[in-house]
């Protein structure tokens, strides 16, 4: 019955994602899933939560849905259409709720799950994928690849970190470099290590490029 629900659920995603160019199409969910698997097998944690989780959180970003209310509604009645146990939404639906890095405002994941969900979403944007990601996602708000006249923002509002101008370099360091230190399980920590150290790669290299030095 639950792998029924999972697959009903991955084509359900499929579809709503269809055609999303800003770095949270249906392979990302695809990578959070596998990484979720992953990782939830090292930790102990319930299986059919993580994968649920995984596949539906994006369903619920105010990115995709408008609304972060009327996302987690959406997954909610999803849920509840194919008849998921009313408990099991309720630990969905907070892990959802809370796992999102809103510009470093995000409350701590109370459950083991949870943990899992948010370490294999905050891999996906680190590293080479999480490199290509930005790029993607800066060219989708028509935001610039990288300016030295906007300053990094070292502290932000969910709002400021949503809707103000920036580049896609700055994101590096308005997140992605702080991802590594917010990782919840042993395991995505390791993970985690190799991608930073890419990241960190990539910024030598491109800032070698832009002043013509490399």
């Amino acid at each position: 019955m639950k792998q029924t629900m999972i697959k009903k659920t991955e084509d359900f995603v499929k579809e709503k994602l269809h055609g999303e160019s800003s770095g949270h199409d249906w392979y990302h969910i695809y990578r959070v899933k596998n990484l979720s698997e992953n990782i939830a097998e090292k930790e102990g944690a319930d299986h059919f939560i993580c994968v649920m989780a995984a596949l539906l959180h994006d369903i619920a970003d105010e990115k995709i849905a408008g609304s972060e209310e009327k996302g987690i509604q959406e997954v909610r009645q999803w849920l509840e259409s194919i008849s998921v146990e009313d408990h099991c939404i309720t630990h969905i639906l907070s892990i959802i709720s809370t796992m999102s890095f809103k510009g470093g405002n995000q409350a701590e994941m109370s459950s083991i799950e949870g943990m899992v969900v948010q370490d294999a979403d905050r891999l996906d944007a680190i590293g080479a994928i999480g490199i290509g990601r930005t790029f993607a996602y800066s060219g989708a708000k028509g935001q610039l690849m990288y300016d030295p006249e906007i300053p990094v923002r070292e502290v932000m509002t969910k709002e400021q970190y949503r809707n103000e101008k920036s580049t896609a370099v700055n994101h590096f360091y308005e997140k992605l470099l702080k991802l590594k230190h917010g990782m919840n399980t042993s395991y995505a920590k390791k993970l985690a290590d190799d991608r930073h150290a890419f990241l960190e790669s990539f910024l030598e290299q491109f800032f070698g490029e832009w002043e013509g030095r490399k």
